[in-house]
């Protein structure tokens, strides 16, 4: 089933949705595979009257580096032996029955925004290609495999490149920003996952690379360089743009068409107000600012709302290390878990993550605006001789709230040790299904490679039982 790929509601050039569908199937009449390519794809979506469909205008996806453990999170087991349920405990949640760990105080005070997911699995016990396979929808092949990079076959598109190709970039804006560093092994070996794939790299989401934190931040290629005129800035612009009838003949190429992207997009943040104005932090109230925390993750979580707020369609924030602490300050808790928990991992989620929920709220923004709780995997339930947990891709935990999804609610269920799914089993492809589901797209929507083959969004099914 073909579906049209643009927004769920207007288009940048301001046309509707449906007068698109009519141009596109007026002007499909009669053209090429390479020409409808260039074209919109035209067909009715069988997903358009189902709930929570198209609720949502953008997505902010919190990836937390290392993998969250179920067990201290949303899926503690205080009834298992200690060496399974560890040192803390759960409390009550404002929603009754709902019980979460007892470090995340300020989120339990928002679990009726969300659904919690306790049987996601992909069987996968390795950072990078299970990281692969949450960030895209799609298995590595093969599984299990660490420090692996982006090459064949494993080259699917991210869920921000498949935003960017779905929207159109808008006012300045591109339609998916990652923030604020990419995601690497130690020794920064980038992870799969992150890029356009098969796509192309025009797709690729645009990644900022920042502090939000400190006391000068700035993004660089938002301000002319200080000895540069606004007028020496339009003429260097105008004979870029004279260089466009040399560099057509380049295009085709991938680092050509990539250059010019990246040129474009330069451009737009160099020039558009609307986009400026995003990471323009400092605008925040000193109490605004507190109550994400002080921390770099804390004001990347803000400043992603500021960027949702501009326009972009999909924000992914991105735990970064944190400097002189233990496991290098990701969640990847192989020695010393409970006290990396307790002093820093858990209190500087907790705050964010909670400032989003409750900030979103109160700006009236959380219901067109779908916030994803997830990492590449969970832990293990046993504690290992070093005090940590190790990896776990069997059976761990995320949680998804604001628009198109059902509030209050747990889908899924663990056995007794948080070890292995009883019942109501997630893959990976299916979160990526439900999240273009509440943006306005259906599974079977159909994306080219550069090749020109087709290839669904997604070979998952919508979680039904958390949409609404």
């Amino acid at each position: 089933m073909f579906s049209m790929l643009n927004g769920p509601s207007s288009l940048c050039d301001g046309y509707s949705r449906r007068e698109a569908m009519r141009i596109g199937g007026l002007s499909a009449l009669g053209l090429s595979l390479p020409q409808l390519w260039q074209r919109p794809v035209v067909a009715s979506n069988p997903d358009e009257e189902s709930p929570g469909f198209g609720k949502a205008k953008s997505v902010i996806l919190l990836w937390l580096l290392g993998g969250p453990p179920q067990h201290e999170t949303w899926d503690p087991k205080p009834n298992a032996p200690k060496e399974i349920r560890g040192e803390f405990g759960s409390i009550e949640s404002v929603v009754p029955g709902m019980r979460i760990g007892e470090l995340m105080p300020k989120s339990a005070m928002h679990t009726d925004k969300l659904a919690v997911l306790r049987a996601v699995v992909t069987k996968d016990q390795a950072h990078s290609s299970s990281g692969y396979q949450m960030l895209t929808g799609v298995p590595h092949a093969p599984l299990s495999q660490e420090n692996v990079v982006s090459k064949a076959p494993n080259l699917s598109p991210s869920h921000g490149a498949i935003m960017r190709a779905l929207q159109p970039d808008c006012d300045g804006m591109p339609s998916s920003i990652a923030l604020p560093n990419h995601i690497a092994n130690d020794g920064e070996i980038l992870w799969p996952g992150q890029t356009a794939g098969v796509l192309g790299r025009k797709y690729d989401p645009w990644r900022i690379y920042c502090d939000p934190s400190s006391p000068d931040f700035s993004i660089p290629d938002l301000a002319l360089p200080d000895d540069l005129s606004s007028q020496r800035f339009a003429n260097r612009r105008s004979l870029l743009m004279n260089l466009d009838t040399i560099r057509t003949s380049l295009e085709r190429a991938g680092a050509a068409g990539r250059f010019d992207q990246q040129t474009q997009q330069a451009f737009g943040l160099l020039t558009g107000k609307s986009a400026r104005r995003a990471f323009e932090i400092a605008e925040e109230s000193d109490a605004t600012r507190d109550r994400y925390g002080r921390n770099r993750f804390g004001q990347s979580v803000l400043l992603a709302r500021r960027m949702v707020e501009a326009g972009v369609s999909l924000v992914q924030v991105n735990w970064t290390r944190i400097e002189d602490a233990a496991n290098n300050g990701s969640w990847d808790t192989h020695a010393k878990h409970f006290p990396s928990l307790k002093n820093h991992l858990m209190p500087r989620m907790d705050q964010a993550y909670s400032a989003l929920l409750g900030d979103l709220e109160e700006r009236g923004l959380l219901n067109n605006t779908l916030v994803v709780w997830l990492g590449e995997f969970g832990h293990t339930p046993k504690i290992n001789g070093n005090g940590g947990r190790d990896h776990w891709g069997n059976c761990f935990s995320i949680a998804m709230g604001g628009a198109g999804i059902r509030a209050g609610v747990v889908h899924g269920e663990s056995d007794a040790h948080a070890a292995f799914p009883v019942s109501g089993i997630v893959s990976p492809a299916d979160i990526t299904a439900t999240i273009f589901h509440c943006l306005g797209y259906s599974p079977d929507t159909l994306l080219y490679d550069q090749t020109g083959r087709p290839f669904p969004l997604s070979r998952g099914q919508v979680i039904r039982e958390i949409v609404g």
